[in-house]
């Protein structure tokens, strides 16, 4: 395998191989680690509803597909990959979210027999239409159990009201109309497009041996010709639907959820766009900020307070999120303070301090093998190198930040709000 080293200033590394499939391989050795951390990923999320492997013809599958699959793929003929962990002691889990699906487990002990597991199951998809019925009735059960989330009905109504023809709109799961739609045959169908080593990456962290993985890799990935996928495009309005949307259910405090539409010009916003709008963020509404000790003194919000840059392929938004009993005033107040910025300009002091305190975070990371891994997932996903980031924050500027607060549009923006029943 083609083989990279990267290092950092402060004695950090990780290794990149590239399999001859074309899956790319990170890994972080922390020998002094008690326990290591794997992710076995796709780029494959509830968004890839369309997609082509000539740039011709386009299959489009039923919404939650992704999804689906993830959970199907643990089973096999043989039992589940859940029940060989147990046997391990590993801890095991997986997720889909709107642009990929990762299958994980965490140990103290028998890395190379998890590592195994691991390859084995994700490479080898067993599905009938009977196991294929008995999953829709409990995927269904779940819809219905989200559809009652606030946290979760909080964010899918503002994207509802943000995107007109984008998939992000849709629930990761889907709707129980779109599962009943899943079939055998289409889930190996996705399995054959996505699941290809070409569309793939694995990222390990801990008390490993790099070259022991490699080993590893080279013995049981299987050799497939790469895959080509092409994505569906949507025709996707600058615009939004409304500017306000909600909804009663079980919350004793409004929650809320009030995002900007960024305009997506290229498929994927690229590292400084994602990073310059994480830092300008924190300018804006971060924890050293003026609006948030405004905001907290106002008693308008609590420590619940997030902001988000949420991008993938063709899709962008800013988001403040919450509870307050004055969702409305938190909205005038976050647009007041944008104003006033571009206006005024940025304060360099707080930009630095912004800045120092994300360079820290960043450092933080190495501390968790969890954290390497999930950030070594982000740099395949998205092209670049793990310690990239670092250059990167301490490259922004005022110009950069006055950049991204100029695509807060008030016309642009969503707010979801839950209120009490």
């Amino acid at each position: 395998m083609e083989k990279q080293v990267f290092n950092d200033r402060y004695g950090n590394s990780y290794v990149c191989y590239t399999h001859k499939t074309g899956l790319k391989v990170y890994v972080m050795e922390k020998p002094d680690f008690s326990s290591s951390y794997a992710l076995f990923g796709t780029k494959y999320g509830s968004i890839d509803t369309c997609f082509s492997t000539d740039g011709k013809n386009f299959t489009a599958v039923p919404e939650g597909i992704a999804h689906f699959l993830e959970h199907k793929l643990f089973e096999s003929e043989d039992g589940d990959a859940f029940s060989r962990y147990a046997e391990t002691g590993a801890s095991a889990n997986a997720y889909t979210s709107f642009d990929r699906t990762c299958y994980l487990f965490s140990c103290a002990n028998r890395f190379e027999d998890n590592f195994e597991i691991l390859l084995d199951f994700v490479q080898h998809p067993y599905f009938t239409a009977k196991t294929v019925e008995k999953e829709q009735g409990i995927i269904g059960q779940e819809i219905r159990m989200y559809d009652d989330s606030p946290a979760w009905r909080v964010l899918f109504n503002m994207l509802l009201e943000m995107y007109y023809e984008h998939p992000v709109r849709i629930d990761i799961a889907g709707t129980t109309e779109s599962i009943a739609e899943i079939t055998d045959k289409l889930l190996y169908e996705c399995y054959d497009t996505f699941y290809n080593p070409a569309n793939m990456f694995i990222c390990v962290a801990g008390n490993v041996s790099a070259e022991k993985i490699a080993s590893m890799v080279n013995e049981y990935i299987i050799d497939k010709e790469p895959v080509n996928v092409i994505r569906g495009t949507v025709n996707e309005p600058e615009t939004v639907r409304s500017n306000y949307i909600e909804q009663k259910l079980e919350v004793s405090v409004p929650m809320f959820c009030l995002g900007f539409k960024d305009i997506c010009k290229q498929p994927e916003k690229t590292a400084k766009e994602r990073i310059a709008m994480g830092v300008t963020l924190e300018v804006l509404a971060g924890d050293c900020s003026p609006l948030y000790k405004e905001l907290i003194d106002a008693e308008l919000i609590n420590d619940d307070f997030e902001t988000e840059y949420f991008t993938g392929n063709g899709y962008a938004a800013v988001m403040f999120s919450g509870e307050s009993e004055k969702p409305k005033e938190v909205k005038s107040r976050i647009i007041a303070e944008i104003n006033r910025l571009l206006e005024n300009g940025i304060d360099s002091d707080l930009l630095n301090t912004v800045k120092c305190a994300m360079y820290g975070d960043v450092l933080r990371r190495f501390n968790s093998c969890e954290n390497i891994s999930s950030q070594m997932a982000e740099c395949a996903m998205f092209g670049y190198s793990l310690f990239e980031e670092q250059d990167i924050i301490a490259s922004v500027n005022t110009d950069d930040v006055i950049n991204c607060l100029s695509a807060l549009k008030e016309d642009k923006s969503v707010l979801s709000v839950i209120n009490p029943m």
